[in-house]
């Protein structure tokens, strides 16, 4: 495996920001990391890039410990921070010249690096230019030629779509892809028509330890065929007397009054909904069937704790 995430566990004070946490990701797969904000992507991003120690545990990369092999580990891997952090008074073919030489780059072999970088990463046009000129979707191509130019087997992106306008996402989403066809891609996001886009396999963290790890094909077949109603009411119910619907598999409180019911697949549950609030007297608002996407799956798993 090209990374290997053992038993890891971060504390920060009386925070387990990450908990206990296993997962492998193989050679050619783009891996998409997914969680709500402080699930501990970051974290756990930081620590396979040999930023922060791990407090137990531990990540392996291409068989070396990012704790007891850090300068080798950093060579293998490029990073991309999830809040790019550019020399904005520089010029783009200076600044990958600079992180080039930062890797031990030298004479020809860099100058071939960075003219494969600039072509790659679409910035032919916009190489005599400075970082600060450019618009957020090109100093994301700007990040990534940088985590790039030492030509790492692994490839650590954090949120890198972050902010970007539906243009900028189809180009980065593209170069993400092509990358990903022969490097390592570990690939944080919160957003899951990113998964759909560029993944191959997902594993999902939440409060620090793992709710999901599965290809995005089964993961998108959870619950299939399964019918999911919203049901909203004036003030709290019965969930118990919910439960006694036919058909019924489970019942979510989504917030005070709101319910998400699933329900056996091909049985619709919205007349007996609407019987048994007559029944007892509860005021119904809100009645209506949604469909299972890969973002109320995510929902699903992430509001469990």
């Amino acid at each position: 495996m090209s990374v290997e995430v053992k038993n890891l566990t971060k504390i920060f004070g009386s925070q387990r920001a990450v908990d206990n946490i296993s997962f492998t990701v193989a050679k050619g797969q783009i891996l998409g990391f997914l969680g709500p904000n402080g699930a501990g992507k970051s974290t756990t991003m930081k620590i396979a890039t040999c930023y922060l120690p791990p407090t137990e545990g531990t990540i392996l990369v291409n068989g070396e410990d990012v704790t007891l092999a850090p300068v080798s580990v950093r060579r293998q891997v490029g990073y991309l921070p999830e809040h790019n952090p550019l020399y904005l008074d520089m010029y783009v073919k200076e600044y990958l010249q600079f992180v080039g030489n930062m890797y031990g780059l030298k004479g020809g072999f860099l100058s071939n690096r960075v003219k494969e970088m600039v072509q790659l990463c679409g910035l032919t046009a916009e190489q005599t230019k400075k970082i600060g000129s450019l618009s957020k979707g090109y100093r994301q191509r700007v990040g990534l030629a940088q985590a790039l130019i030492h030509d790492p087997e692994v490839l650590i992106l954090d949120e890198p779509t972050t902010g970007l306008d539906p243009n900028q996402l189809q180009e980065i989403r593209a170069l993400i892809r092509n990358i990903g066809q022969e490097k390592t891609v570990i690939f944080s996001t919160h957003i899951m028509q990113e998964v759909s886009a560029l993944c191959d396999r997902v594993v999902i963290i939440n409060k620090g330890e793992i709710a999901a790890d599965s290809e995005v094909a089964a993961l998108a077949n959870r619950h299939k065929g399964e019918v999911h109603t919203i049901a909203e009411f004036e003030s709290a119910v019965n969930i118990e007397l919910l439960h006694e619907i036919t058909g019924i598999i489970a019942v979510e409180v989504l917030d005070q009054h709101t319910y998400r019911i699933r329900s056996m697949p091909g049985k619709d549950i919205r007349s007996s909904i609407f019987g048994l609030a007559s029944a007892h007297n509860w005021s119904l608002v809100g009645l209506r069937q949604e469909e299972n996407s890969l973002e109320k799956i995510f929902q699903e798993l992430t509001n469990k704790k």
